[in-house]
Formats: structure tokens, sequence, C-alpha cells
């Protein structure tokens, strides 16, 4: 067949065939997404929030997960023959997950287009000709060349509803899959979010991306005193993010928001200034592809700074490899946790999802995953708030199974390049 697009510089030549992953799912109202946001009636004004959060949540949330996956793998210990359940948001983390060879990953979401996404990631691993070419689809905007690249290497291996998904046409008749032509990391409601906070930085005078211009820490923290700090003071500003609303763009629901309020004095506009400055200035710029996304809108150039993992040249080979390894499952926790043996799991990646959650859920969540748990499992999650939100909601039948790691958790919080939550927790099977 002939080549559409011209191949990426540096070939490695290697083609991995992939087995299917999942049963096909549909993209018709997530009635799951639904049942773990709405807490209130309809007609309330709590409820009408949820269901305008379950509306924007239905579609592209997270273009890349906002986790920091290294923390993640110190904090599981993963290895070889560890067999994870994950949450799979962007699947950046499923495949970071793939360089400790692990015996298998079960990835599981409720949002249909990140099953889209992580389909299309790990299918676009196994077949496009090259690390290059991966890193030139994935980690490099605007390319005119991907599209073509997902029609002749991608599409054909893609099972029929994702590639229905990437495919489909808006009302310019542009198709979903264009998005990579450009910068993907533009889409989503993430993306949206932080092009609402340039635009806002602009309206107060401000560049966000001239930080990129900091050598040293020092200057970065000059930038986020002299610059961003002050925005959060305005009282445009202050009002905005007074509005749950203001953070769909993020992924939080209106329970959430509730959490994350308590972090700060009281105002949202304090506690998304001190997330804003953990991500700016606890880490070098070089080392943090967060920041990079953040102020930049783009990842690093490979040598220029970190890179997510599977993205990194040196890990390519060990993902391709392990690729038959990982199951997407359209799926929430319990539910898959559900159809496993006892005893079969050994590491859980809850991400923040338990913020979301009512007690009842929380406490079936865990039953499951301490039914499951082999001996010596470790579970860990994020909160929006600071502390561990089981103590005080979990059953004290459940609680007492885990042991829970306070100093590592807040040492692996305070390493989480991300920096968007309050807190990291790490559980281990007693």
């Amino acid at each position: 067949m002939p080549l559409r697009y011209p191949l990426a510089p540096k070939q490695t030549g290697n083609r991995l065939a992939m087995t299917d992953l999942s049963s096909e799912i549909g993209f018709a109202r997530n009635k799951r997404l639904g049942k773990a946001v709405h807490r209130n009636r309809a007609l309330s004004k709590e409820g009408f929030s949820e269901r305008l959060f379950t509306l924007l949540f239905s579609g592209l949330v997270y273009p890349q997960i906002w986790e920091d996956p290294d923390v993640d793998m110190e904090a599981m210990q993963l290895g070889e023959g560890h067999r994870v359940v994950t949450i799979a948001s962007g699947g950046c983390n499923v495949l970071a997950y793939l360089t400790r060879s692990p015996a298998h990953v079960d990835a599981v979401d409720l949002n249909t287009a990140h099953i889209a996404l992580n389909r299309m990631k790990l299918t676009a691993v196994a077949h496009l000709p090259s690390q290059a070419d991966l890193f030139r689809f994935f980690g490099s905007p605007g390319n005119r060349h991907n599209s073509a690249a997902y029609d002749q290497f991608v599409a054909p291996h893609l099972d029929r509803t994702s590639r229905a998904y990437w495919e489909k046409r808006n009302w310019r008749g542009k198709r979903r899959i264009a998005a990579f032509d450009r910068n993907f990391y533009r889409k989503g409601l993430l993306g949206l979010f932080i092009a609402a906070g340039h635009r806002t930085a602009r309206l107060y005078g401000v560049d966000v991306s001239e930080m990129m211009a900091a050598k040293t820490i020092a200057e970065q923290r000059r930038f986020f005193r002299e610059s961003l700090e002050p925005i959060f003071r305005r009282r445009l500003v202050r009002w905005a993010t007074s509005r749950k609303s203001s953070l769909f763009g993020l992924g939080i629901p209106p329970a959430q928001y509730d959490k994350l309020i308590t972090s700060g004095d009281g105002t949202m506009a304090s506690v998304l200034s001190a997330r804003l400055e953990k991500l700016t200035c606890h880490f070098a710029l070089k080392d943090n592809y967060f920041a990079w996304q953040a102020l930049a809108r783009r990842y690093p150039a490979p040598g220029e700074a970190a890179l997510p993992a599977y993205l990194e040249a040196g890990n390519y080979a060990a993902i391709r490899q392990n690729l038959d390894r990982v199951s997407v499952h359209h799926a929430n926790f319990t539910e898959l946790l559900a159809g496993k043996a006892a005893g079969s799991v050994d590491r859980f990646v809850l991400l923040d999802a338990q913020d979301w959650m009512s007690d009842e859920q929380l406490n079936a969540l865990w039953s499951e995953i301490s039914r499951t748990a082999a001996p010596g499992a470790r579970a860990i999650f994020r909160t929006a708030a600071e502390a561990s939100l089981l103590p005080g909601r979990l059953s004290p039948a459940l609680l007492d199974q885990w042991r829970y790691e306070a100093e590592q958790s807040r040492e692996f919080t305070a390493r989480d390049r991300s920096a968007i939550y309050g807190g990291f927790h790490l559980y281990v099977k007693n």
C-alpha cells in the first residue's frame, strides 16, 4: 500500500499484531455516569448543576491524564507479574505502567470518549511504523499528516465503535481525528479550561507562556508571584471561580468542588492559586511536562525536557512488547471487580473517582477491592482535599483490613507534578 504521508525520520520498522482489547461499547447517553454523579432531584439547583456536569462529561474531558504516572508506579512498587486495575482517563497512565511489565492491566472508564481514546492510543502504539511517528502523532502539535497516518496505519486495526467515534464529522464536515492535525491537547473540557485560563490572564495583561523563559525555579517563583498570583485576587476571578460550574473543565463535579474548597481560606480562587503555585514553582520546568501543557500548551520536544513515559524513546520497545497485557472496559470499578476472583488483583489505581461517591458507593467499592486484593496489595488514589476520605465513611470492617501509609502519602503528594490534588493516598492490604 503506498504511503499517504511521509514517515518520521527515525525508523524502527517493527510491527506488532494486537489482540482485541474488549467488547464493543456504545456511545449513547451515559447512564452509568449519571448514576455516579447525581445526588439531588433534577429540578433542584444542585440537581441541575449535577446534570449539566454529566452532559459535559459525556464528551472528551481529558486529552491527557492529569495525574503523575511516575508517582503512581513508585507508590505501587509496580513490577513484573503484578495484576493492575486502574481508571483509564486519558490513557497515559496505562501505557506508562507497561514499562514495568505487569502481568495484566484492566483499564476502566465511564466516559465513552476516553474509552475510544485509550483504544486508539494502544492501536497507534502497535501499528504506527516507528517511535518517531508515535511521537509526531501524540507529542508534537500541528502536524497535518496525522490524519493520513491514522487512516493508513491505525484505522484498519481499530474496533468498529472506536473507529466510528474518531471518524464522526462535525457540522463543518471535519472528522474528530483531524484534531491531531493541529493540537489535540487544546480539545476536551480540560483543553478548553486551560485556554480560558490563558484568556483570563491576557485580560489582565499577562502572557502565561512567558514563564517558559525561566531558567531556574527562583525565576519561576518570581513570575508566579509578580504576574500570576495577583490575578486570583481580582474581583471577577473570585466571583467566577465561586461558581461550581467554573471547574467543570477540570472534570470536577459539584460534590468534588465542595471537598476542594475546604483546602483553602474558604474561596476557590485561593485554592486554585495554591495549586497553580505548586505546578509552576515546585518543580523545574525541564522536569514537569504537566507545566508545559498548562503554560506552553504543548509537550516539550525530545531532549528539551521530560516527556510522558509512553513518549520517551527508551520506553518504546517495552510498551509495544506488553500491549497485549491491556484490556479496556466501559464499566465502573466496582462492576469490573465483582467479576474477578478473590485475591486476584495486586494493584488498584482509583485516581480521584472516590470524591464523586456516596458512602454507599464507597463501601460497595471497597468491599470488592478488599475481596479481590491479593496479600500485600496496594491501592492508591487522590483527593481534592488534603486528608484521606476513607476514615469515618468506610466501614471499620473494611478499613481495618488496610494499613494507611501516612508518611509515604505525604511524600508522594509533594512529588506529584500534576499538582492539582490536595492529597495522594497509599493503602496496603494487611
